[in-house]
């Protein structure tokens, strides 16, 4: 990484411009080509460096409701759970554990009636009691800003 990788990355996570066509402006900031801009930003993606890039909303100010998820199921089922899961849109991202409650996921609904609507499916769809279901919304926000700032 060099100065200019730097400078693209401090951009991108402070100084992202809402426009149509943000790479142009930020390219003009930086007075560099788009394309190398867009090269640049390829492969850092590519490399790892750079996860993802895009909005971070905070649901709650919009009247969304929110919680987090674990449940339990044997290993047998964990295609069908996730493909169960993955089958509401409101479901934000889930990942496997190596843990009694391997699969966790986030819901993002528009009301508490919608996450409750969808908490009573997948629990129904995949039979799972209260020893194998937790529901985990949040009690307490605790908003990290992390940024990456490498050292130049």
């Amino acid at each position: 990484m060099d100065k200019l990788d730097n400078s693209i990355l401090k951009m991108l996570q402070d100084d992202f411009p809402l426009n149509e066509r943000p790479y142009d402006i930020l390219a003009q900031r930086l007075q560099i080509p788009c394309d190398m801009l867009w090269d640049r930003v390829q492969k850092m993606r590519e490399s790892g460096l750079i996860r993802r890039v895009g909005a971070s909303l905070d649901s709650r100010k919009f009247g969304f409701s929110s919680t987090l998820v674990a449940i339990s199921v044997p290993q047998t089922r964990v295609e069908q759970a996730a493909k169960v899961i993955s089958g509401f849109p409101e479901v934000t991202h889930s990942y496997l554990r190596k843990d009694v409650f391997n699969i966790w996921f986030t819901i993002i609904a528009a009301d508490n009636a919608r996450l409750g609507y969808i908490l009573d499916q997948i629990r129904s769809i995949l039979s799972l009691d209260d020893s194998k279901f937790l529901n985990l919304p949040a009690n307490r926000l605790f908003k990290l800003d992390a940024r990456f700032n490498p050292a130049t």
